[in-house]
This record gives structure tokens, C-alpha cells and sequence, in this order.
């Protein structure tokens, strides 16, 4: 999660590597008398929020270090002001979603290139999917703000971490499916999703593109499943839905 920052001191070495390996007691051990840098305080306050038990006392700590560091005008200012929003959405006993977002969105404005402020955007995206929706419209389109935050996401991974997410979303919510099924497809041809998870993916963009009436794009999908993995346990199942998208194919044809 940390900025690799250039080493300040061999504590600061000692702190890192704790990090990397879970060990948020040691850092604080290592750091509890020498934390004058600035990467030196926020590795301070991550171990802070990351040791257990956890307790909002803990909490408070960190945050008020991730506060004085955002102030700053570097990526560890970034990344703190990430990691309070954080603390809020996830870490505090009692969640404050509209306090997280508007972090969020405090840092997209204010660091708008910072890869901590697009990691944002993805996690208030998220809270705008599931637990701050839009009820002011009565019929709402549930998917339209999380969308939105799209165009100011530039980092491919990001955006197709918010596609698939999104897609996911509107299956979950009940949406339409070609409305959904584009953000899937557009996760998909990013790319970089390896193992099972891509696998499932290809088989859910197939099938549900066969259940949306789109069986051009479902044979697509499933005609590559099938050269991809054609040993696989699932090749018989997707054969068969093969040649209903085939045979939806032909009908159209015919008319």
C-alpha cells in the first residue's frame, strides 16, 4: 500500500520491511522515539490503524498524523489523505461513509493525477454504488454516478477495476443487462485479469449476453473459452450455450 519512500535512516529500512510483513507492532517499536521525517510518521500511523486490537483510540492517532501530512505537497501527502478517508470507510468502529466520500472527493480535487487520488475515486464509486445511493430521483439510474467518475479516472488498471466493479454492481442491483454488460466488456479487453477470475469473466460476459439477446457477442465470448481453456470441466455446459447463441444467430438471420 506505502509509497516506497528513499530511506531517511536504518530505522525507517527496519519500519518498512515490518510493514511489508505485517508486523505493525515492530514498526512502532522501531519508530517510537525516532519519527522526525515524513515517511518516518506515516508508516508510524499506518502500523498505527493496522495493529490489533484495533480501537478508535488507535484510530484517532493515526489520523491525526495523516491530517498534519496531507497538508503537505508530495505523494505522502496523497497517500495520507487517502488513508484517512479510509479510516472512515473501513477502519473506525462506526463507519462514516458521507465523511469518506467527501475525502474522497476532496483529494480527486485537490491531487487530481496522484495515484492515491485515483485509488480514490474507485473506492467512492464504490460507496456511491452500495451504500450512498442516489434517492433523490425516484428511478434513479443506480450505475450513472459511479460512471461518472470514470472519465476522471486516466490509470487503465483503475478503470477496469471500476468497469468490472460497476458491472458487478448492476448484476447485484438488478439493472438491465446491456446496460451492465458493456462495463464487463470493457474490464475484459483492459485485460490483465489472470486466473479463475478470468476464466469466470469470460463465462459471464457469454452468458449473459445469451440472456440479453445479444448471441453475436455471446458466441464470441464463448468460442474463446472454449480455445482458451478446452479442457476444462465447464467446455461441455459452454458447447451447449455455443450453439443456442449459433442457433439464436440463424433465427435472426432468417427473419
Amino acid at each position: 500500500m506505502l509509497t516506497a519512500a528513499a530511506s531517511a535512516s536504518p530505522g525507517l529500512d527496519q519500519a518498512w520491511t515490518a510493514l511489508v510483513n505485517s508486523r505493525p507492532k515492530d514498526v512502532l517499536r522501531v519508530l517510537d522515539h525516532d519519527r522526525t521525517s515524513r515517511p518516518e510518521r506515516l508508516a508510524w500511523a499506518v502500523a498505527q490503524m493496522s495493529v490489533q486490537p484495533a480501537t478508535d483510540d488507535n484510530m484517532r492517532s493515526a489520523e491525526s498524523v495523516f491530517t498534519e501530512l496531507a497538508g503537505g505537497d508530495d505523494e505522502i501527502a496523497a497517500e495520507a489523505a487517502y488513508l484517512q478517508a479510509r479510516l472512515y470507510q473501513l477502519h473506525y468502529a462506526q463507519p462514516d461513509y458521507a465523511k469518506a466520500a467527501e475525502l474522497y472527493q476532496a483529494l480527486a480535487a485537490r491531487r487530481p493525477e496522484s495515484h492515491w487520488a485515483q485509488l480514490g475515486l474507485v473506492k467512492l464509486a464504490m460507496l456511491k454504488l452500495y451504500v450512498l445511493p442516489d434517492t433523490t430521483v425516484a428511478g434513479a439510474d443506480l450505475l450513472a454516478p459511479a460512471e461518472a467518475l470514470l472519465t476522471q479516472i486516466h490509470e487503465p488498471l483503475l478503470q477496469r477495476d471500476l468497469h468490472l466493479q460497476i458491472g458487478q454492481a448492476g448484476i447485484e442491483l438488478k439493472q438491465p443487462l446491456k446496460r451492465l454488460l458493456p462495463h464487463l466488456v470493457a474490464a475484459d479487453r483492459v485485460g490483465g485479469i489472470s486466473g479463475t477470475a478470468h476464466e469466470d469473466l469470460i463465462v459471464q460476459i457469454g452468458v449473459l449476453s445469451l440472456r440479453a439477446g445479444l448471441p453475436a457477442q455471446a458466441k464470441d465470448y464463448f468460442e474463446r473459452y472454449l480455445a482458451e481453456y478446452p479442457d476444462n470441466v465447464r467446455a461441455w455446459t459452454i458447447k451447449r450455450q455455443l450453439a443456442d447463441a449459433e442457433q439464436q444467430l440463424k433465427a435472426e438471420d432468417s427473419r
